[in-house]
């Protein structure tokens, strides 16, 4: 296959193990990649702006490849985490277009050795609930389809 933005390459596995089922995920990874989706995440989201835990590029891209790979629940995301390969991949994708300073950054912001490539269920739980707003739950009508007003 030709290559892409990140470098990895699609190869033929005859071993019995280390089969996985999102071997699809590296060509959506190129393409956020490439299209500067992770740039986006970071111009225009700042739940994360502090200098420690998880960024929110990490938080976002984990969540659109749990979608990708059909997660029901944000527990899920131990799936991507397990497969080695992807994980490769997604490190590679998240450090794409960053400064020499800005990695290095990455790497001070954990206060223990990081050990995950995606935050913990947990970590996307509560980072979720920012987005939650009770006054506009009370302006929901069940049963319809409800956009909250995001203009404060």
């Amino acid at each position: 296959m030709a290559q892409g933005t990140l470098k990895y390459e699609y190869g033929k596995d005859e071993s019995k193990s280390g089969m996985t089922a999102l071997g699809g995920l590296p060509v959506y990874m190129d393409l956020a990649v490439s299209s500067g989706l992770l740039k986006l995440i970071d111009e225009n989201l700042k739940i994360c702006s502090g200098n420690q835990g998880w960024r929110d590029r990490e938080i976002v891209f984990s969540l659109i490849l749990l979608n990708l790979v059909g997660g029901d629940s944000v527990r899920d995301i131990d799936k991507i985490e397990g497969d080695d390969g992807v994980c490769r991949i997604m490190r590679q994708a998240l450090r794409a277009g960053l400064s020499r300073r800005e990695r290095r950054e990455i790497q001070r912001r954990f206060r223990k050795e990081r050990k995950r490539t995606t935050p913990s269920g947990s970590v996307i739980f509560r980072y979720l609930s920012k987005f939650h707003d009770k006054e506009q739950e009370k302006l929901r009508i069940g049963g319809t389809a409800f956009i909250p007003n995001i203009e404060k």
